[in-house]
């Protein structure tokens, strides 16, 4: 009887392929999981110092729907410093439980029934259900292998219809790994400009990558007032638990937004959010600690499968690499399936990050350098025994 009253909206999306592997492995004894997007690093002892004493101190009352001023000042600040974009903390910055939140809150606020979404793919699993659980219809724009899986002018060209309204993207990329570099992005704002189509960019690995600036696509000319930036404290900062992120933009926009936040959220935990300012003004040279640890893994990793004789595109971002298992003949969840069988070594299928995704298995090397080698060893022996 209740199945017949559930949405077909809902009944239509998939659960996420990333906790279905999380949720099995979480159930064996003795995995070795590479699968969540989860730094392995505690919260730096400041940051959850200045947490705990808001509790002591402050209070933990209710914040304004849009979050702290105190914090909002901070992103502010912070944006301005490390990416050169302003925006004006008193009414184009809003503070959400999560990025995940900002994200569905931007597709929430501008999509109308059937209109496009353009979702570059492989991509971050809530990106087309957020689409869809909107109104609206996610387009998926493949990036391949050859080309670093980096997104491209002419790739987004060819998919705009009168139809399309947004375009959501996270480079640093999950689950590749990519970037994309100023050039790539000035070609790609051309595009967007021209067919006068909202940007909502999460950039949640903006801090995260290896031997290449970020380059925040809010900075370029003409996209200021045109792009949502997101973000938040999970990745860089080791806050998962927290759950605080943010969203950065026009003020029409950020007000919609505001308006959806305070009807279902109210605002975000007020504990996180004090937490978040002392990150955002001190917590940058541990971020940096962890960024140089995540390089050493993720050398380690990559020439491990490549010494498998697995292809394995260099990730220049984010804590994932995204190695071709097509040769092997199997399908991604095939392979995640027998290799957590056989050697209890849980990763996620490339499948679950859209169809560009088949044929690889996106491998987190967020977790300490003993388990990537010890996993390494396990994935080589399956990968023999296929012979």
């Amino acid at each position: 009887m209740i199945d017949k009253m559930l949405s077909t909206k809902v009944k239509s999306i998939k659960p996420s392929g990333i906790r279905k592997f999380f949720d099995i492995a979480a159930s064996m004894e003795g995995v070795i999981s590479l699968g969540v997007g989860e730094p392995d690093f505690p919260t730096p002892a400041p940051i959850r110092e200045a947490g705990v004493n808001s509790i002591l101190e402050k209070g933990t009352r209710y914040t304004a729907n849009v979050g702290l001023l105190e914090l909002r000042q901070a992103i502010s600040r912070y944006l301005e410093k490390r990416f050169q974009v302003e925006y004006d903390p008193t009414d184009q910055i809003l503070v959400t439980v999560g990025a995940s939140e900002a994200v569905d809150l931007a597709l929430r606020a501008v999509v109308n029934p059937g209109d496009e979404v353009l979702v570059p793919e492989p991509t971050y699993v809530s990106y087309a259900p957020s689409a869809i659980l909107a109104g609206g219809v996610a387009i998926p724009v493949p990036t391949y292998e050859k080309d670093d899986f980096r997104l491209t002018a002419d790739s987004i060209r060819g998919l705009i219809t009168p139809k399309t309204k947004a375009i959501v993207f996270c480079y640093p990329n999950n689950p590749t790994g990519a970037v994309m570099e100023k050039a790539d992005l000035l070609a790609i704002a051309d595009v967007l400009r021209q067919h006068d189509i909202l940007v909502i960019a999460d950039e949640i690995y903006a801090e995260l990558v290896y031997g290449i600036e970020h380059t925040s696509m809010a900075s370029l000319p003409g996209m200021h007032d045109r792009t949502l930036l997101i973000n938040g404290f999970s990745k860089a900062f080791s806050m998962t638990g927290w759950r605080l992120g943010y969203a950065c933009g026009p003020v029409p926009l950020v007000e919609a937004m505001k308006k959806i936040h305070q009807y279902v959220i109210m605002c975000a935990p007020t504990m996180s959010q004090w937490a978040a300012i002392e990150a955002l003004d001190n917590g940058l040279p541990q971020v940096e600690e962890m960024r140089k640890q995540y390089d050493q893994r993720r050398h380690t990793i990559v020439q491990g499968f490549r010494d498998m004789g697995l292809s394995c595109f260099e990730p220049k971002g984010a804590f994932y690499c995204f190695p071709r298992i097509s040769d092997l003949g199997m399908t991604s969840d095939a392979f995640c399936n027998k290799l957590l069988e056989a050697e209890k070594v849980a990763v996620v299928p490339g499948s679950a990050f859209g169809e560009s995704g088949e044929g690889f298995i996106r491998v987190s090397y967020a977790y300490s350098i003993e388990s990537i080698k010890q996993a390494l060893v396990k994935i080589d022996r399956f990968i023999q025994g296929q012979g």
